[in-house]
């Protein structure tokens, strides 16, 4: 209930701020007396599109460390918290990225990295993985996460959000003025945007996000083949990865918050939506490419 919270309410004020930058902007009157301003509406889908997602990305390990619990391993309270940061310090120097953050939260296996930099990102492990996974296997999921990182995937994700938020909100305006116009046409009398623009920006708005969260998951399931990549090129070899892998598809992995889904080792709904691939396609590509 508390992750649901937190990410409602971090929506709601992201929602806000874009709205107050938009009127002050003056680019939210994209509908005229003369008619449709694309320039208007162009500058109004950028703001709504890209700043949601630059916002998001900002405050991602804000909300990751809220909605999951995470503890941060300032100081190590013991031999496996120490092992944990010198694992995840040692791929970070092979990177060549700065030393994340490195944290722990309840759950089943999982683990994920998010931050808005590569040079001050974090790491966070769960008590499930910890608990089923050899210490070979942790770390080959401790290098699939710092791949993320240097691979600049939050990044990556944020611009592809961006430039399909940006699509949705265009295109639903535009289709929604020509459906209204037309509905309209021998109403000379009518000023404003009537039902018609407000339905069908509505229904557009609805059935391009689902074309949208479908690209997105597709780009971020390509991401996933080269974390898997880069933990085996970590480790100087793919078959810790591989047995890693294969333990994630034996448990019940942990569901992370929609803002950290794509970050995570395991995770994702049905084929078009996944974030994902399948761990056997995963094992698969590990086996098939060259060490």
């Amino acid at each position: 209930m508390k992750r649901i919270f937190l990410f409602v309410l971090t929506n709601l004020a992201v929602v806000v701020v874009l709205g107050i930058v938009a009127s002050l902007l003056g680019v939210n009157r994209f509908l005229t007396a003369n008619g449709l301003n694309l320039g208007a509406l162009m500058g109004y889908a950028l703001i709504m599109g890209f700043g949601g997602a630059i916002i998001s990305l900002l405050m991602s390990k804000w909300i990751a460390k809220m909605s999951s619990g995470v503890r941060v391993i300032t100081q190590p309270a013991n031999a496996d918290e120490a092992w944990i940061v010198e694992t995840v310090r040692k791929f970070a120097d092979k990177s060549g990225i700065g030393m994340p953050e490195v944290g722990i939260f309840e759950g089943d296996p999982n683990a994920f990295a998010t931050g808005a930099f590569r040079d001050s990102a974090l790491v966070a492990v769960s008590t499930g993985l910890l608990q089923n996974m050899t210490h070979e296997e942790i770390e080959a999921v401790i290098g699939h996460e710092v791949a993320h990182i240097a691979n600049g995937d939050m990044v990556t994700m944020t611009l592809i959000q961006g430039v399909m938020n940006t699509f949705v909100v265009f295109i639903s305006r535009v289709v929604g003025y020509a459906v209204d116009s037309f509905l309209r046409k021998n109403d000379e009398e009518s000023s404003g945007p009537g039902i018609g623009y407000y339905v069908t920006t509505i229904v557009m708005d609805i059935l391009l996000g689902f074309v949208a969260a479908m690209i997105v998951a597709w780009f971020s399931r390509q991401r996933e083949f080269r974390a898997d990549a880069g933990a085996a090129k970590l480790m100087g070899r793919k078959q810790p990865m591989i047995n890693a892998l294969a333990r994630l598809g034996g448990v019940h992995t942990a569901e992370l918050p929609k803002s950290m889904a794509a970050m995570g080792i395991a995770g994702g709904i049905g084929q078009l939506f996944s974030t994902h691939p399948p761990i056997e396609e995963r094992i698969a590509a590990l086996q098939n490419s060259a060490q």
